[in-house]
């Protein structure tokens, strides 16, 4: 396999294309080329290798993300932008991702928005579901909608839900309300269309198993709703917005205010928010449930107010890399 990797040393970036085979049980790895301190530089000097020719052009997509990734990175190092205290490290990274959607996928063609968005939501659905229990494939997931298919075995209810999703997604996307009760309770009622009947606030009390918290009282849910839009006013033009996005969906997951789809209602919330402050959208990938979770359960410690690092550095950390990662592998 051929790669482009990244090398610091002091402040400055090198660039070499290094190469990894397996021989054996070992997989043996070497640089064999310079490629200079530059993304430009690395772009001009890529095409020269004949030898690796093939296996450039199979590795095109892997690459392709790691230039422009890097390319868009360089850029927002140049405007020395400070580090944001909860993002740390991950704060340039973040910012790239967003110069790459205003600059680059905003203004390509309207057909090729589409496509991209229509790969992102099926990434999307897949995941934010899978997380719930749905047990329909991304392989059977795309084929529901893209094509049509309904795949075999499985409930109606899980089949709904995948629609649902994409349905509920396109429609925030293009209206980008803003957040309010009637927003956050109509967006939970087209999630459980066909699914769960049981709409508006939860009049009921639950209990949030594998938690850290009590749920709050059904009897005050539309209250501790309202602080939490009141603390989103608040904190809406001091924190960054993957910082502010991460920790409403948190808090939210804490008030519990829904009987059932809590979980899918504060991933697309987080999303609302993101789109609304003009950043790209993200997946919290099902692979990682158990460290979402766990960074949850971390969080649950503080206070419905709390902005601590203490409480949620862990859990921004946590989406702050599958905000990178997931822009990189869906939006270029």
């Amino acid at each position: 396999m051929v790669y482009v990797y990244k090398k610091k040393i002091g402040k400055k970036d090198y660039y070499y294309l290094r190469v990894s085979e397996k021989k054996g049980n070992k997989i043996i790895v070497k640089d064999i080329a310079y490629l200079g301190n530059s993304i430009d530089e690395v772009k001009k000097r890529l095409g020269h290798f004949q030898k690796y020719k093939e296996e450039i052009r199979k590795a095109y997509k892997r690459i392709h993300a790691f230039l422009e990734a890097n390319h868009h990175l360089e850029k927002i190092k140049a405007l020395k932008i400070k580090k944001d205290h909860h993002l740390l490290e991950k704060t340039e990274e973040v910012e790239a991702c967003r110069l790459h959607y205003q600059d680059i996928f905003k203004k390509r063609d309207k057909l090729t928005k589409k496509e991209i968005l229509k790969n992102f939501v099926i990434e999307f659905a897949f995941n934010t579901t899978s997380i719930e229990g749905n047990t329909i494939n991304l392989a059977e997931a795309r084929n529901l909608l893209q094509e049509g298919i309904t795949p075999k075995d499985k409930t109606l209810r899980e089949v709904y839900d995948l629609q649902n999703t994409e349905k509920v997604f396109f429609e925030m996307y293009r209206s980008k309300k803003g957040l309010d009760h009637e927003c956050i309770t109509d967006m939970h009622d087209k999630l459980m269309e066909n699914i769960d009947p049981r709409k508006g606030y939860r009049m009921v009390d639950v209990r949030v198993l594998k938690s850290n918290f009590d749920a709050t009282p059904a009897p005050f849910v539309k209250t501790d709703m309202g602080l939490l839009l009141q603390w989103y006013k608040k904190y809406e033009k001091n924190l960054h917005p993957l910082v502010l996005a991460t920790m409403f969906h948190h808090k939210f997951e804490k008030i519990h205010p829904f009987m059932d789809g809590n979980g899918r209602t504060g991933r697309m919330l987080m999303n609302l928010i993101l789109i609304m402050k003009e950043y790209p959208p993200t997946i919290i990938r099902k692979k990682y449930r158990n460290e979402y979770l766990e960074f949850m359960r971390i969080a649950d410690k503080g206070k419905l107010s709390s902005i601590d690092n203490v409480d949620y550095g862990g859990l921004v950390r946590f989406n702050a890399e599958e905000f990178i990662s997931t822009y990189w592998n869906v939006f270029l």
